[in-house]
């Protein structure tokens, strides 16, 4: 058995009670000490351990602690009896326990928010959900491309320059659509594919030059390998015009062809069909067009407009773009409508309701990437570059021109060589354009 303390302060028991005592007794009833209520003794030195004059263990039983007056020679440190008899059973109430005083719970204000530090995580999370965003746009709009143009497929193509130069097409595919579209967008039902509009953008460091290329301008079909066959055709100086060479053997040969009478190299092709257009307008809600004094109308393209501003809708549009009967200038006067509206629409597709709308941002990218064919080396950034520089032109920063004509042959538009040969050298060395075009 261990030692036991003893009933009374200082008072020793002796052999009675000891370890191993032969003459161990019974110990008698023990007394309750009284308990006084009063102001606690300072503890002693150990806290919770006996003074500095308590005896060793092995020396005798130590002393215990007084209850008179609430004294504590260190046992019961901080007071424990004097909370307990005035009912602070766990401490008081200003004290370190955990009363249930109302001042445990007097915290005082609450800190004011750190500002500083929301609108840093709140940044750091709206930087981190925009490039998640814009990350995700960007492989989802790259797979959307067509890539379906092998430009390695044309031969004896001149040298590059300086500069990027983009053959933009407008087919009149009516692949994949209704009869009840065709007739809709009056495009009438003729078997394969043909070319509305041809233009080439130069973009370059002393300004972006756009040029139409007449669909019937009188161009020599050269020497070409067939995109399909493989085999190669020799040329025999048979002249047609333009958009004849793509209909004869498509993109490959469209590109063989502008390169053989032009002396430009192509560095990336784009084309757009019938029903692709009217969709991207559809889903931009819309371009605002100014139709000159007169109105225009024509039966085979279906345009009908009266004179004034008014807003053309994807079926209007494609009528507006593919009008020539009606005007004076025929195919000429064509291309410039064409550019006027283009540059409408990459204004209204570059407003901010746009492009910081979701829901009109992502049906006019898909709507239009859905419809674009392009070369296999076109990137979004190429076809990025190649809007903007589109946008600037048509908005007055850049040159807008058809290619220059000197005249007609059977029917066909006649390019005029000497104009064409000095405008083909300033886009190659990627200077400022000074050759006009009707």
């Amino acid at each position: 058995m261990n030692d036991w303390p003893e009933g009374r302060h200082g008072d020793n028991r002796g052999d009675r009670y000891g370890r191993g005592s032969a003459n161990a007794q019974p110990e008698s009833a023990r007394v309750m000490r009284q308990v006084r209520r009063g102001q606690a003794a300072p503890p002693g030195p150990g806290g919770y351990g006996p003074g500095p004059s308590a005896p060793q263990y092995g020396g005798g039983v130590p002393p215990q602690p007084s209850y008179v007056n609430g004294g504590d020679d260190g046992a019961y440190g901080n007071g424990y009896d004097s909370g307990y008899n005035t009912g602070q059973v766990y401490g008081s109430p200003g004290g370190g326990g955990h009363g249930g005083g109302p001042g445990d719970y007097d915290r005082g204000p609450r800190p004011a928010p750190n500002w500083r530090r929301r609108i840093k995580w709140t940044a750091i999370t709206l930087v981190t959900v925009l490039v998640v965003t814009s990350v995700a746009t960007y492989f989802w709009a790259d797979s959307k491309l067509n890539r379906e143009v092998d430009l390695s497929k044309v031969i004896d193509r001149p040298e590059q320059g300086d500069g990027t130069n983009y053959l933009i097409v407008g087919s009149d595919s009516r692949a994949g659509m209704s009869a009840e579209e065709k007739k809709k967008l009056h495009t009438g039902s003729a078997e394969g594919k043909r070319t509305d509009s041809m233009m080439i953008l130069h973009t370059g460091g002393n300004g972006d030059t756009l040029i139409s290329l007449p669909r019937d301008s009188d161009v020599e079909i050269p020497t070409f390998v067939g995109s399909e066959s493989g085999k190669t055709y020799q040329g025999t100086g048979r002249h047609v015009k333009l958009n004849a060479a793509y209909a004869e053997d498509g993109p490959e040969l469209l590109v063989r062809t502008v390169e053989f009478n032009t002396g430009l190299r192509i560095d990336h092709y784009v084309e757009i069909g019938f029903a692709g257009f009217a969709n991207i307008v559809d889903a931009v809600g819309g371009v605002e067009i100014d139709i000159p004094k007169g109105g225009m109308k024509d039966t085979k393209s279906g345009a009908d407009f009266p004179a004034g501003k008014q807003t053309l809708n994807g079926e209007q549009s494609l009528a507006f773009v593919r009008t020539r009967y009606a005007l004076k200038g025929s195919d000429l006067d064509r291309t410039k409508n064409q550019q006027k509206f283009l540059n409408a629409l990459a204004n209204q597709v570059a407003t901010p309701g746009t492009i910081l709308n979701p829901f009109k941002l992502y049906p006019t990218m898909g709507a239009g990437l859905d419809s674009l064919v392009v070369d296999k080396d076109m990137g979004l950034y190429d076809l990025g570059k190649m809007f903007w520089a589109m946008k600037g032109v048509n908005g007055g920063d850049g040159t807008s021109m058809n290619m220059p004509i000197s005249g007609s042959a059977n029917g066909n538009l006649v390019w005029d060589k000497a104009k064409v040969k000095q405008l083909v050298e300033e886009l190659k060395n990627d200077e400022k354009v000074t050759v006009s075009g009707e």
